[in-house]
Order: structure tokens, then sequence, then C-alpha cells
């Protein structure tokens, strides 16, 4: 079934714990993004103040130049998941490594323009690869580049069971050709975050994806 995972994206501890407030009484499955201002241009909380619910998975999207000191101190807290950049510096494969040792998910994400073929070579190694259509570092400004449902279909052709989220203008408009497109987990920053109502807005999606699915 696909999850509804409502995204944390918080320039300060003060606004991560408000954008946790906002989803921990219904959220099941949240990813945690983070930056290191040089990846990405913005900057977020650092990974030792990063937190969440007891009872929620934790997936972690870095947007990091160099991920690897990242994923160790991430690794402490035990996440469900930790997602680094195809297009990363370091190598992917002592990552990989790590996590699995660890018993913790690996995923890979892909910007716009990074073609699916460039992760085949270690897809054996991966858990989950994120679509990335979004606005790099931030939770406004982003659209859902729907032709980019490509790369699922590439990716998926080599690993069937292959989990596949999507980041980037997720909202009530899409989230059904996403999910008929393949789109396992669909991460949602500003469409859940900014609404009057979060609960509600993170409900109308959840409805529209079990529609989908029956």
């Amino acid at each position: 079934m696909p999850t509804i995972c409502p995204a944390i994206l918080a320039g300060s501890e003060e606004e991560y714990r408000q954008q946790i407030a906002k989803i921990a009484h219904f959220a099941q499955r949240i990813q945690i993004d983070l930056t290191d201002g040089q990846f990405a241009p913005s900057r977020t909380v650092r990974p030792e103040q990063a937190w969440w619910p007891v009872g929620v998975k934790a997936d972690f999207h870095l947007m990091y130049r160099h991920p690897m000191p990242a994923v160790q101190t991430i690794m402490e807290h035990r996440p469900n998941l930790i997602i680094v950049h195809a297009e990363a510096e370091g190598g992917f494969e002592d990552i990989a490594n790590f996590c699995h040792r660890h018993e913790v998910g690996v995923g890979v994400a892909l910007l716009q323009r990074t073609p699916a073929e460039t992760i085949l070579p270690a897809l054996s190694s991966i858990d989950h690869v994120l679509i990335f259509s979004g606005n790099l570092g931030y939770q406004t400004g982003s659209h859902a580049d729907l032709k980019l449902l490509n790369k699922l279909s590439i990716l998926k052709q080599y690993k069937p069971d292959l989990e596949v989220g999507w980041d980037g203008g997720i909202n009530d408009q899409n989230v059904a050709e996403l999910i008929n497109g393949g789109v396992d987990v669909l991460n949602v920053g500003g469409y859940i975050q900014r609404a009057e109502d979060p609960a509600r807005a993170f409900a109308a999606l959840q409805r529209i994806a079990d529609k989908t699915q029956q």
C-alpha cells in the first residue's frame, strides 16, 4: 500500500519542534530532510539535533555533499532508512555496507537531471530510490514533474520489488497519478506543513491513496 509520509525540513530546533508537533499525532512514517549548506544552499538542524516520536518510523534524506559522517551520527538513533544522493561525493558501497551492518535500509535520491541508469551498477545494494522533483533544501517552490516517473519504470525493470519514493510538489491533484505510476512512498512537505489543518490535509491524501489502490 502507498504510504503518505510527512516531511520535516527545519532551519532551527524551534522550527523542528513545531513541524514535529504538527504531524506527531497522525504520522506513522516521516521523512527528516537534512542539508549541509553546500550540496543544498539552505542549512537545516544538524544530525545530532534530529529526533522523532516513539513509534514513528523515520527516514532521513541527506542533502549532503559528504554524507558519511552524518550517516554515522544518525545511526545512533536507529532510523528506518537513510537516503543519500547519487550526486554526493564518497563511496556509496561504504555507506550501504555500514547501514546494512546496522540493519538499517539505505536509499539513493536522484536529482531531476540524473538518469536512473546512473545507479544500476549499485542497485543490488539499494533498498529505496527517492525520485526528487523538489526545490533542493526548501519546502516551497516544488513542482511534481511527472515525466520523472520514467525513472521508476526503468528501475523496476531491474528490481521489481524496489521501494520507490517521490519528493517534490505532491498535493491532492497529483497524488493519484503518482501512485498509479508506481510510487510507494509519497514524501509530503508543504502541502501538510503549511495547511491550516495538517491532519485534514494528510487525511485527504490518504483517502485518495486508499481509493486509488482499490
